[in-house]
């Protein structure tokens, strides 16, 4: 979903409703990753790629936002606004 993001595919509001909408998801993913952190998935991301490979790796995007402090929920802001 963020690579989604990232490459322009669609906006963060439209991916998470066609996951609740079209596949019946309680929460879209970039939500959930708001509600986690996105510091907390980076590092998540950062562990798998060590363990399995540049497949693994986190996007850009992620890593821009961590560096600005858009953590999600627990900073205000991360893929939506909660200021």
């Amino acid at each position: 979903a963020i690579r989604m993001v990232e490459e322009g595919v669609a906006s963060p509001e439209d991916i998470d409703a066609a996951m609740v909408l079209g596949y019946k998801f309680p929460v879209g993913p970039l939500a959930l990753t708001d509600i986690v952190g996105l510091d907390v998935r980076l590092g998540i991301a950062e562990y798998l790629e060590s363990q399995l490979g540049e497949r693994f790796a986190p996007p850009q995007l992620m890593r821009d936002m961590v560096a600005r402090r858009e953590l999600g929920r627990k900073s205000g802001k991360g893929f939506f606004d909660y200021r």
